[in-house]
């Protein structure tokens, strides 16, 4: 059995998307409901989440566009950027601890007090660039974690696994140059889905070259082909041999999800969650952080999710 933590904080609800709006508080409400369900909380290691220092958040965003995402919060505009990016009063706060609990998270992994951790946050992560919101993001949860990572802990090689359907194009621009953080995105291909970014072609720049590989995958494609791209990720690994891994795992490549044409299932994304586990297992000494992305049907993220934690905690799911 793996010790497994799980981290959440009330704060992620308060940030208000408003009526419709598919990045909503009532996707972890729905996580919460399952986890005390299914007994999860008494299985997991609940870690308290904090509120990020500025100081950390720098490491992978400019400091005026932090002071912008604190001046939208607190001055009632609608939204940060693009329409995508809705704010509230409550927004600048719930991002910081977005952030704050993905580094207690890496905390908690490297002082032993857990094997590997689940992060249920909200805003998400990994569309934001260094100076600019987009996609439902304000600051790079899982980015800054990794910098965070190697800043704070000694951590030489990161890697980052995103099986978010959308391509997380803002991760990927903050790391391409740099080889010692190994981005992996699958994804649905760029020219059918959000951000449009993405492709095979990209694998880095200068000494980041072939430290970026990108899955993209057609509409329609399931869990045979994400499966067979976990085979090649494996693959890969064995050369890069991680001291730490992250997923940003976002749960809307399942089937029943409205944004986007992938077929994956529930099981799909357990047996994803056995092959990054064992990459972690074997190259990083279990270490390894989940952290929540997207999924916006609240059956598919609940079962989706359940079958993660279990895998996580070396459960079947």
């Amino acid at each position: 059995m793996s010790r497994t933590g799980f981290v959440f904080n009330k704060i992620y609800l308060e940030h208000d998307t408003g009526l419709y709006h598919p990045e909503r508080a009532e996707r972890l409400s729905a996580l919460l409901e399952a986890f005390r369900e299914n007994g999860i909380f008494e299985r997991v290691v609940q870690i308290e989440a904090f509120p990020a220092e500025r100081s950390v958040i720098e490491l992978c965003h400019d400091k005026s566009h932090i002071e912008r995402v604190k001046r939208a919060s607190e001055s009632g505009v609608a939204f940060l950027d693009t329409p995508d990016c809705p704010v509230s009063p409550s927004t600048f706060n719930s991002a910081l601890y977005a952030v704050g609990g993905v580094l207690a998270a890496v905390d908690a992994v490297m002082a032993g007090k857990v094997d590997n951790c689940f992060v249920a946050v909200r805003p998400p992560g990994h569309h934001a660039e260094r100076a600019r919101a987009m996609g439902f993001c304000f600051f790079n949860n899982v980015a800054i974690a990794a910098r965070y990572a190697q800043k704070e802990h000694g951590i030489e090689r990161v890697m980052i696994l995103d099986w978010d359907v959308h391509h997380g194009n803002g991760t990927q621009h903050l790391f391409e140059d740099d080889p010692t953080v190994f981005y992996i995105s699958l994804h649905e291909d760029p020219s059918s889905c959000y951000p449009g970014t993405g492709r095979a072609t990209e694998t880095g720049k200068g000494p980041g070259e072939g430290y970026t590989l990108n899955f993209p995958m057609p509409p329609g494609a399931g869990n045979d082909e994400y499966l067979a791209a976990m085979d090649r990720v494996e693959e890969v690994m064995e050369g890069f041999e991680p001291q730490f891994v992250f997923v940003s795992a976002g749960f809307d490549a399942h089937r029943a999800d409205p944004l986007a044409h992938i077929d994956l299932t529930e099981q799909g994304y357990a047996e994803m969650t056995r092959r990054v586990k064992r990459i972690s297992d074997k190259h990083a000494k279990k270490r390894l952080v989940s952290v929540l992305e997207g999924g916006y049907n609240l059956a598919a993220l609940r079962e989706s999710v359940l079958g993660h934690m279990n895998v996580l905690m070396n459960e079947e799911g």
